[in-house]
C-alpha cells in the first residue's frame, strides 16, 4: 500500500510541474506582449518549477525521479542489477566544463559526446535496462554471459554486414578484465541511441551498420585515448557533440534523400528504374560502394547528388526492381522466381 502511494504521489507531483510550467510558459508570453511586470516572488517559483522539472519527468515504464527507488519495480534485483551497471562511468572521459549531475550513467556520457537527444536518452535507457533484466532474471549481478547473449542478438546483423562486405568489427573489447562489461554496454548503448533517433533509416538496416560502424570506431579511439594524425588531437565525434548534432548531421541529410526519393516515385506512377526505394538504398549499403561516402559523410558524393539511373550506371551492381503481377505472389511465399530479387534477409549482391 505505501509502495503505490509513493507511485501515485510521484506521478501526481510530475503532473503538478508540468501544468505549472505551461502556466508559467502562458504568463511570460502575456509579459511579453503586454509589458506587464511579473512580481518577483513569481519569478522565484518559475525557477524552482524549472528546476524541479529536470528531476520529475514523465517516464513510459521505469521512473528515475528521487523517489523512484520506493517503487515496486525498482525493488527487482535484475533492475537494481542493470540500473547498477549502466552507472558505471569509471575512467571515461568526460568532455571539459562537463558539470557532473547525480546518479549519471554511461548514457548520460553517449549523449555528450555524441549529442544525441533528451528524450532518446530517457527511452533507451529504459530500453536498454528492459533489456537486460530479461536475460538476467532474479541476479544480484550482471552475468557475463546474459550480458554476452544480448550483445549477440543486438548485432547479429551488423556482424553479417561486416563479414560481407569484408570489414573488420569496431567492436574492440579492452584486455583488461575489469573494463570488459562497461565496454559492452557502451556498444550496446549506443546502437539503441542511433536506432532511437533513426525514423525512415530503420527501413534501410544496412545504412544503420554503416553508421554505426565509424561511430563504434569513434567510440573505441576515444577511450583508447588514440590521437587523430588530421589534427594532433584526441579523437572526437566527426559531426561534433554539440545538442542534436547526430539528428542534425547523420540523420537528416539521408533522411532527405529518401524523401526526394519518394517525391520521384509520384506515388508509385513512375518506373522503378526512375526512383531508388527503400530496397535499393539498403542494397547501395551492402556494397563496398557505401565507403566512398566517407565519414563524416561526403555532402558531394554520389548517393546524395546522382539520380537513381545514373547511380546504378555508374557502380554497375546496384540492383534495380522489375515489378509484376507475380510480384506479390513472391512475397507471400518468400520464395524468389527467376528474375526477381530474394525478400529474405538483406538486399544484396551476389
Amino acid at each position: 500500500m505505501m509502495i503505490n502511494m509513493c507511485f501515485v504521489y510521484s506521478a501526481q507531483l510530475t503532473k503538478a510541474y508540468q501544468t505549472a510550467n505551461v502556466l508559467f510558459e502562458a504568463l511570460k508570453a502575456v509579459d511579453m506582449t503586454q509589458s506587464i511586470e511579473v512580481d518577483r516572488e513569481i519569478q522565484e517559483a518559475q525557477n524552482k518549477v524549472a528546476e524541479e522539472m529536470q528531476i520529475y519527468v514523465p517516464y513510459n515504464i521505469l521512473p528515475f525521479d528521487p523517489d523512484s527507488a520506493n517503487q515496486a519495480i525498482m525493488k527487482y534485483p535484475e533492475i537494481q542489477a542493470a540500473v547498477f551497471a549502466l552507472r558505471n562511468t569509471r575512467g571515461i572521459p568526460w568532455p571539459k566544463g562537463h558539470k557532473n549531475k547525480k546518479d549519471e550513467d554511461i548514457l548520460d556520457w553517449l549523449q555528450a559526446m555524441f549529442g544525441f537527444q533528451k528524450d532518446n536518452v530517457a527511452n533507451q535507457r529504459e530500453h536498454l535496462i528492459l533489456l537486460l533484466a530479461n536475460v538476467h532474471i532474479s541476479q544480484l549481478q550482471l552475468d557475463e554471459r546474459a550480458l554476452t547473449e544480448a550483445m549477440e542478438k543486438l548485432f547479429e546483423n551488423y556482424k553479417k554486414w561486416c563479414k560481407f562486405l569484408d570489414r573488420k568489427s569496431s567492436l574492440w573489447l579492452p584486455t583488461i578484465q575489469q573494463e570488459v562489461q562497461q565496454r559492452k554496454l557502451l556498444y550496446m548503448a549506443l546502437y539503441l541511441l542511433i536506432w532511437g533517433e533513426a525514423a525512415n533509416l530503420r527501413f534501410v538496416p544496412g545504412c544503420l551498420c554503416y553508421i554505426y560502424h565509424h561511430m563504434a570506431f569513434e567510440l573505441y579511439g576515444m577511450l583508447a585515448g588514440n590521437v587523430s594524425p588530421m589534427t594532433g588531437e584526441n579523437i572526437k565525434p566527426a559531426h561534433g557533440s554539440e545538442e542534436e548534432a547526430f539528428s542534425r548531421k547523420v540523420v537528416t541529410p539521408i533522411y532527405e534523400v529518401i524523401a526526394k526519393e519518394a517525391e520521384k516515385s509520384k506515388r508509385g506512377k513512375s518506373k522503378h528504374s526512375q526512383w531508388r526505394n527503400y530496397g535499393d538504398l539498403n542494397e547501395y549499403f551492402w556494397s563496398v560502394h557505401c565507403f566512398r561516402l566517407g565519414w563524416p559523410m561526403r555532402a558531394d558524393a554520389d548517393f546524395f547528388r546522382l539520380p537513381a539511373g545514373q547511380l546504378r550506371k555508374k557502380n554497375g551492381n546496384i540492383l534495380s526492381y522489375l515489378i509484376s503481377y507475380c510480384f506479390p505472389y513472391c512475397q507471400f511465399f518468400r520464395r524468389p522466381l527467376p528474375g526477381f530479387p530474394s525478400s529474405k534477409g538483406p538486399y544484396v549482391s551476389r
